[in-house]
């Protein structure tokens, strides 16, 4: 075997598993955001990550895969539609010649992740009112417009790589797309009952379990050793061996800085050291470093990390007092940051390391040229206008032709038993034998139903 067989061999081991560790982040996704929603919507909120996912893992290898790194022009990939074992079992060769370290396949593998996790960004915002089908119909159209995009910014042919926009592993593509997705939503659906007063202000609505958000946090920090990392799709980078290792100290310094700079803003900000605060930190701080992680210095990214935790307390509270009902925090967490990220790139950017992977210039700190500041602008009005007029679009049409929102009974009664007839925490709802609200459990208590049955829904 020759040493350039082995590589590959090494480097599809390495791409592989960093895929893993990303899809896992669905896992995350399912606690976080059904721990910060209430317990009536937990079972629907989590199970739609199945759901979501497999739609886009069809939809991606149908067109998305072609679209994003198939060989085209400026704007989109124009082959690779419905590959074959052929082109997914060929290294280098059209109609996927982007991908000259690993497989086809492999590189489908990582990329439909990714698309997944832009994906599960948009119904954060979404959350506890929109129709179950609105999942499968946006879902397809979101990976279409999330494929396009990629192959402006990752694709070597793509007019913002020419251009020499630097966004390592998507905190533009991957977060900021998604985020803006998903303000089009909350946009379009409106405040969920009881959210808002009618003096305008908004009243909390908790989640119902925040250790599960805490987990669920934790493992996509895990999975995100997957994602930064990953996004070398090898061993070796430009002249750098095991480059991946830097971008995986990047990410983790970053993601500590922002943890800590979420509970401190929220202690100072609203009296109190909130935990979902501090986890709206950490993931916040990891959208910004998605970007910047193979460019930059530790120092930059304790930076970024640190500024990323301080927009994620205030962006939260922005946009509630603009009277935006976002449940999870997605448009202030995975846009704010993602922004910020993206910008910071362009700020911190170390010379060396960008010519090491062949993107971009030296940041502002280093040149004093602002230049590729404003190539990441661009990029971000760019992607930003496209991906929030389609999106818009899509939804708009769809609430005009079927309607997106769910009744308001079905709303105040939960999604898990009103789409999908079951509970998530049956216990709690109607009567289980040996559980809340039987007869020996009753007696034992004092009371005979000490929580909500089916026929009495929980309160919005």
């Amino acid at each position: 075997m020759k040493t350039a067989d082995v590589v590959i061999a090494a480097n599809t081991i390495w791409v592989v598993v960093a895929a893993v560790l990303v899809m896992f982040m669905q896992a995350g996704f399912a606690l976080l955001e059904a721990g910060l929603a209430r317990m009536k919507n937990a079972a629907h909120i989590a199970g739609k990550n199945v759901l979501v996912f497999g739609v886009c893992s069809l939809v991606y290898w149908a067109v998305g895969f072609g679209l994003a790194f198939g060989d085209g022009n400026a704007i989109a990939g124009t082959h690779g539609f419905f590959p074959s074992s052929g082109a997914l079992l060929a290294i280098g060769q059209a109609p996927f010649s982007f991908f000259t370290s690993v497989p086809g396949a492999a590189g489908y593998l990582f990329e439909v992740v990714f698309a997944g996790v832009s994906l599960a960004i948009v119904w954060g915002a979404m959350a506890e009112r929109a129709k179950l089908w609105v999942y499968f119909a946006f879902g397809a159209v979101f990976t279409v417009l999330y494929s396009i995009t990629s192959h402006w910014v990752w694709h070597p042919s793509g007019w913002l790589y020419s251009l020499g926009m630097q966004d390592f592993a998507g905190s533009t593509v991957v977060h900021y797309q998604g985020a803006l997705a998903a303000l089009a939503g909350a946009l379009l659906l409106g405040p969920r009952i009881g959210k808002f007063g009618r003096d305008g202000r908004a009243n909390p609505i908790p989640g119902h379990n925040m250790p599960y958000a805490v987990l669920g946090t934790i493992i996509l920090w895990f999975g995100w050793f997957g994602f930064n990392p990953g996004s070398t799709l090898g061993v070796v980078t430009g002249d750098r061996i095991g480059y991946f290792g830097y971008v995986a100290l990047t990410t983790n310094l970053a993601a500590a800085a922002g943890a800590l700079g979420g509970v401190a803003t929220a202690w100072v900000v609203l009296r109190k050291p909130d935990v979902s605060m501090m986890l709206n930190g950490a993931l916040a701080a990891l959208v910004a470093i998605t970007a910047a992680c193979g460019f930059v210095a530790p120092w930059a990214a304790i930076v970024i990390g640190l500024a990323s935790g301080f927009l994620a307390v205030t962006g939260v509270l922005v946009v509630e007092r603009l009277g935006i009902d976002d449940p999870i925090g997605a448009v202030a967490v995975h846009g704010a940051s993602g922004v910020w990220g993206t910008i910071a790139t362009g700020l911190f950017a170390v010379p060396a390391l960008a010519a090491n992977l062949g993107t971009g210039s030296g940041g502002f700190v280093y040149t004093g040229s602002l230049h590729q500041v404003w190539v990441q602008l661009v990029g971000l009005a760019a992607v930003g206008a496209f991906t929030f007029s389609a999106s818009f679009g899509a939804l708009w049409t769809m609430k005009r032709l079927w309607g997106i929102r769910v009744e308001p009974h079905v709303e105040m009664s939960g999604l898990d038993v009103s789409e999908h007839g079951m509970w998530g925490y049956p216990e709690f709802y109607i009567p289980v034998p040996g559980g809340y609200g039987t007869e020996a459990h009753g007696h034992l208590l004092g009371h005979r139903h000490p929580h909500p049955t089916a026929a009495e829904p929980e309160a919005a």
